[in-house]
């Protein structure tokens, strides 16, 4: 397998999942502003639309969407347990958690306040969204240690990579200790440390 990935980005979820998983993958890295592949290739030849990930199976297909990739990867190494069983209340729990990360923190919320064209008005609305988001995270971490209570998960790495993207938008989230500190705990796992330091700094 193949993981096409660039350093900031929700990439950083499959990447520690194939990591815990200790299954053989290759990683690629890809320039997220110019979609170059290191070997020089376009990455929009592995995923039109440019974005990241993108995991290339060993019999050619590729799957997109960082949840999707997660959630297989996953499903490859159950006794790492990433994800709980299929037909659980508790593996609807993560779907449940994984949409609201992509569509309500990323889509929703974070990702509007990257772009520096937009309207200070509409940031100001997006940054009201994220507020209400990461405060309802944050009372729901004030009696659990990971999203789904007591067992980690792969949604932990997707809250942990987007809570990492906070600052870069000029957010604090100071005011949500709980927050902080599953940040910290997620990011003191050995996988995690491991693919911050091969992906290394995230470009300006």
């Amino acid at each position: 397998m193949k993981l096409y990935y660039a350093p900031g980005t929700i990439s950083l979820m499959p990447h520690v999942a194939l990591l815990e998983s200790g299954l053989p993958f290759v990683a690629v890295r890809v320039d997220e502003a110019s979609k170059k592949m290191a070997d020089g290739g376009d990455y929009r030849a592995i995923n039109p639309l440019g974005y990241l990930p993108a995991l290339a199976l060993d019999d050619g297909r590729v799957l997109l969407e960082a949840a999707a990739i997660a959630q297989y990867i996953a499903d490859l190494a159950p006794a790492k347990k990433l994800a709980p069983p299929h037909g659980t209340v508790e593996r609807a729990q993560l779907h449940a958690w994984l949409n609201f990360l992509s569509s309500e923190l990323h889509k929703g919320s974070l990702g509007p306040l990257f772009y520096p064209a937009l309207d200070q008005r509409a940031k100001d609305v997006f940054r009201e969204r994220l507020r209400a988001r990461f405060a309802f995270v944050e009372q729901h971490l004030a009696t659990r240690e990971y999203l789904l209570g007591r067992d980690y998960s792969i949604a932990d790495v997707g809250l942990y990579a987007m809570t990492g993207w906070a600052p870069r938008v000029g957010f604090d989230i100071g005011a949500c200790p709980n927050l902080l500190a599953h940040h910290a705990r997620i990011g003191g796992r050995d996988a995690v440390r491991e693919v911050r330091g091969i992906e290394g700094p995230i470009p300006p």
